[in-house]
Parts: structure tokens; C-alpha cells; sequence
């Protein structure tokens, strides 16, 4: 079949052309931003799931709604080292100058560059490896302390003034926010608490791996109030046939149902495995429908490419000790396993094994969902790691 025509979209992030089984979530995201921009209070969002479920992909549809409403839309995404005020701030500087330039917002904008000076100044903020400037003088006295959980929610508020002067709401979207320190979640829920008490127009969507939610219950009470936590998982059965189903009629092709069924046994109906099997499915099929032998011809190919791709980018990343523990971990099945057999595979104590553990919960590689228990980040992971290291005691 014809390669160019091909609908499926596998990738990190890539939208997918038929967003399936989706439809509340993006319904309550735009349930926020309506109840933001007539200047109600509204719970934030925060997204949780494994990889490749289609996070990244809901935010990029929260952003077009966003920008639609006039929203001005800060897309950031967390990384492992980098602090959040680095991330934040040159957001925060554009968004400041775009409003300086409103008459009726001036004022208020050009404060909030000041104090956004003073925040930059007292925390020693460097963007790659220079000292992040304004081109203002700082506002002493303010959001200056050095302490983010007392300056942070101060900047938001200064920040939301400017935008309520300006009309022009904001909001913040936050990608892999398991990637924040304990204290910067601390400070950017006391930061939204702050502009929700005050009815100031800026809301928070984030999206993160499942430990999000130990973070969060680590953090201010109050954290339970100002968010929902939607698990976003694999797609039910209808709408899995449907993120398969669908785009190949829009290009006047199909698949049986022995494929489709096929499909959804292997991908176990996860989003960014739907899009690879459908692409590879799509290229090898010599025409439609696209048949059951022509899925399994695909299944070779799509579990390389993830090989190398999905899965091997996050391997190579651990090292030798990392490795091991997650080849024990895989040795004993799919789904959440406990801590001890981990340990009993590798026949060492447990208490051993919590420096590797942590290490690997922090790279986003494993997370507990409950005392004692571990389970990979990324579906089919188990599957990866006997494939790539055949032997336990390997690496």
C-alpha cells in the first residue's frame, strides 16, 4: 500500500489521527479553561499514566483549545536536573514583555518584570550556562527571599495581575512533572493555591509518569483540592479499534477483524504501540484490508523499531547495576512485582538493592504503586528486557 498515504503517526508526542477514547479528558480541559477565562474557580488537571499512553499528545490538544480562547499557553517540559525556576522563567519573561506592550496592562506587566528580576537575582538563575537577565532593575523586597516556596506563589500573583488587567488568562502546561524536586511541587502548588484564592486567571495541566501521585500526597494538603489526577491508561476495546480503525477508511482502506484483534493482543491496547503496529501493518499490507498474516509480517518489524527506538533510548540510560535489576524484575512477569523477589532473584537483601531502586525511580524507568511494590514505567518493558539481555546475570 501506498507509503506516503500512510495515516498512523508513531513518535513521542506525535498526534495520532484519530485521538480515541479521549474524549472526557479533553472535555474537562475545557471545562478549566471556560471556568478560568469567565473568572471562576476551577480545579487544575494533573495526568497521570505510564509511558506512551498519550500524555504528551493530550497536552498539545489542551494547548490548541487554550490558544483558541485566547489563552497565552506556557509548554514546558521538566527534565532530570534542571531546576523548575530555570524552566519557568523565560516563559514568564516573553509572556511579561507581550503584556507590556497592552496600555491598560503597562503597569502591572512592567512590576511584574521587576519582581521577576528580583526572583532571577536571589535565586541565581542560569539559562544553559548564562545568568539569566531582564534588561530591568529588580523590585527589592519582593519574591527575592531565596526561599521558592514563599517567592514562587508571590511571582504567580503579580504575574496573574498583569493578566487579569490585560484579559488575556494564561495557562501553564507542565510536562514529566514527576521530574521536580519534593520542594519545587511544594512550591508551585502553594503558587496556584495562591492565584486560586485570589481569582486571578492561571491555571495548571501537567502531565506525569504514576509516582506524580506519592509526590503530590507528600506535598501541601491542599494539593488534593486544587488538582484532579486522571489516570490516563491503555484504550478500551472500541476505542482501540477506533484509533486503528478509522484512519485507514479516511484513506479508503481497512483491516479484518482477525487483524484488528491481532493488533490489540500484542499492543495490549496502549496508544503509541496502536500507532506503530497500524504503520508498519499499513506499509507491508500489499492491499486492503489489511489482513491478519500481514500484521504478523508487520510484528517483526515494529517490535525492532521499538527496540531500538522506544525502549533502547531509556536502556541506555541505566547502568550495569540498573540494568540488572530491571532484567530480575522482568524475569518475574508483567505487572507490579514485590520489592523481596526482586532481590531473591538477584540473591542479595533487599536493603541492598534501595540505593539502585531509588535511582531508577528517579530516571522514570520503574515506580512503586504501593509500599514494597515495583512495576516498569514503560508497558512492555519486561518483554524489551529479556529480549535485550537473555540471561539474568548479564551486563
Amino acid at each position: 500500500m501506498d507509503r506516503v498515504r500512510n495515516p498512523y503517526a508513531p513518535g513521542a508526542g506525535s498526534p495520532p489521527p484519530e485521538l480515541a477514547g479521549r474524549e472526557n479528558l479533553v472535555e474537562d480541559a475545557k471545562v478549566i479553561i471556560g471556568r478560568i477565562k469567565a473568572g471562576r474557580p476551577t480545579q487544575g488537571m494533573i495526568l497521570t499514566g505510564l509511558r506512551g499512553v498519550g500524555k504528551t499528545v493530550l497536552l498539545s490538544e489542551i494547548r490548541k483549545i487554550g490558544e483558541q480562547e485566547g489563552f497565552a499557553v506556557l509548554l514546558i517540559e521538566a527534565h532530570e536536573g534542571k531546576k523548575l525556576a530555570e524552566m519557568l522563567v523565560p516563559p514568564l519573561r516573553e509572556l511579561l514583555f507581550s503584556m507590556n506592550a497592552a496600555e491598560k496592562a503597562r503597569t502591572l506587566a512592567a512590576r511584574g518584570l521587576r519582581v521577576l528580576k528580583s526572583f532571577v537575582s536571589s535565586l541565581s538563575i542560569t539559562i544553559e550556562g548564562v545568568t539569566f537577565g531582564l534588561g530591568v532593575d529588580p523590585e527589592t523586597g519582593t519574591a527575592d527571599s531565596g526561599d521558592l516556596e514563599a517567592d514562587l506563589p508571590r511571582v504567580f500573583e503579580i504575574v496573574g495581575e498583569a493578566a487579569k488587567a490585560a484579559d488575556r488568562p494564561v495557562l501553564i502546561l507542565l510536562d514529566e512533572i514527576q521530574y521536580l524536586e519534593p520542594v519545587e511541587f511544594s512550591a508551585l502548588i502553594m503558587a496556584i493555591h495562591r492565584v486560586n484564592q485570589r481569582q486571578l486567571p492561571i491555571a495548571l495541566v501537567a502531565a506525569g509518569l504514576p509516582q506524580t501521585l506519592a509526590l503530590a500526597g507528600n506535598s501541601k494538603s491542599y494539593a488534593e483540592r486544587l488538582f484532579r489526577y486522571p489516570e490516563v491508561g491503555a484504550l478500551d476495546d472500541d476505542a482501540a479499534r477506533r484509533a486503528l480503525r478509522e484512519p485507514a477508511r479516511s484513506e479508503g482502506a481497512d483491516f479484518t477483524e482477525q487483524a484488528i484483534d491481532r493488533i490489540l493482543e500484542v499492543t495490549k491496547r496502549y496508544p503509541y504501540f496502536l500507532q506503530q503496529w497500524g504503520y508498519d501493518s499499513w506499509n507491508v499490507a500489499p492491499r486492503t484490508p489489511i489482513s491478519a498474516e500481514d500484521v504478523d509480517h508487520a510484528t517483526e518489524h515494529a517490535i525492532g523499531e521499538l527496540d531500538q527506538s522506544f525502549f533502547k533510548v531509556r536502556f541506555d540510560r541505566c547502568t550495569p547495576a540498573e540494568k540488572r535489576y530491571m532484567r530480575a524484575l522482568a524475569s518475574l512477569g508483567p505487572g507490579t512485582q514485590r520489592s523481596g523477589d526482586v532481590a531473591e532473584s538477584l540473591g542479595v537483601k533487599v536493603t541492598s538493592l534501595g540505593p539502585v531502586r531509588n535511582s531508577l525511580i528517579r530516571k522514570g524507568m520503574i515506580y512503586s504503586p504501593a509500599h514494597g511494590d515495583t512495576a516498569f514505567t514503560v508497558p512492555l518493558f519486561d518483554e524489551f528486557m529479556i529480549r535485550a539481555m537473555p540471561e539474568l546475570n548479564a551486563g
